[in-house]
């Protein structure tokens, strides 16, 4: 009898420890089966319908397997290089901005000034209103006649276009990134922020000691101890604005001409407006497979030191 109960005490721990861990995983099980389902339905009914000529003005079914052709026809579009441009150039140059105007707001948040509980709190407030709502907010705002951004441009003696902001060619795409760099510069600062506050002060102060000035500081102990919060807000940004559409549908609807048109708004022509199922689900893909390439690109350049 005591033999048993010696092999139950020694059995019983592990088997309890196996418990313990599996326990967390069937709690979350349900959570991760619906998300899985949620993201991969409609990743394979736009990859099956890719393959397929289907517009909802024809027929209500899919008229016929054609293989590559919607991804050829896509491409084929007049515009497609242009918004493929443009996505690129407010996904690079966005993402830029917003994490070095984040880090900077970031530093500043560290620092105990007077107020800076009540700036750290109001920061949150832009990434709070919806995309829809910013982009009418700077609708307004960017009103050639009674709009505050055209007059504090004038203000500097800085030529405003006679069509408006949104109306040129030329600022049109950049009036839409302002808008979004506006919002959520805030949430890379708080991420930065949160960053910063992990870097411990004792390897500061020592380098400070040894002479180091605030550059030699930033670059050679704050950057690579923040590194990884930086990657992800870095990509995060990157996805979200490489998708961007919310702001160019209120702000712009692609115009002047295609001047400001992206990849997310063709999706949206295509889908919505045109009702080609098929092409807006080709559209769809290389979306996706572009953003991974460069999501792929980023991490290798990110984390190519880290093992």
């Amino acid at each position: 009898m005591s033999a048993v109960v010696l092999q139950s005490r020694e059995y019983d721990p592990p088997l309890r420890k196996k418990k313990r861990q599996l326990l967390p995983l069937l709690l979350i099980a349900p959570s991760v089966l619906l998300l899985i389902v949620l993201v991969a339905f409609p990743l394979v009914f736009s990859l099956r319908n890719s393959f397929y000529f289907w517009n909802l003005q024809m027929s209500p079914q899919p008229m016929g397997f054609i293989g590559l052709g919607n991804y050829r026809a896509a491409v084929a579009q007049s515009d497609f290089f242009e918004a493929l441009r443009h996505t690129l150039e407010i996904a690079l140059l966005g993402t830029a901005i917003e994490v070095a105007a984040g880090l900077a707001i970031a530093h500043l948040l560290v620092v105990r000034l007077v107020g800076i509980d009540l700036c750290r709190a109001l920061l949150i407030m832009p990434t709070t209103i919806a995309p829809i709502v910013t982009g009418f907010l700077f609708r307004y705002m960017y009103d050639a006649q009674g709009g505050i951004i055209p007059w504090l441009i004038r203000l500097v003696h800085l030529p405003v276009p006679p069509q408006g902001l949104l109306g040129n060619d030329q600022t049109a795409l950049w009036a839409v990134l302002f808008a979004d760099i506006w919002q959520w510069t805030p949430f890379c600062a708080i991420v930065l922020y949160a960053g910063l506050l992990s870097v411990p002060d004792e390897i500061v102060e020592a380098a400070r000691i040894d002479g180091a000035n605030g550059w030699t500081i930033l670059g050679r102990i704050t950057l690579p101890m923040i590194r990884k919060p930086m990657a992800f807000v870095a990509a995060l940004r990157l996805m979200q604005i490489f998708n961007l559409f919310d702001l160019v549908l209120v702000l712009t609807r692609g115009g002047p001409g295609s001047a400001s048109r992206t990849l997310s708004y063709n999706l949206y022509q295509q889908g919505l407006v045109d009702f080609n199922i098929g092409l807006s689900s080709a559209s769809t893909w290389m979306i996706v497979i572009l953003v991974n390439i460069l999501i792929a690109l980023f991490a290798i350049f990110a984390f190519r030191d880290i093992v």
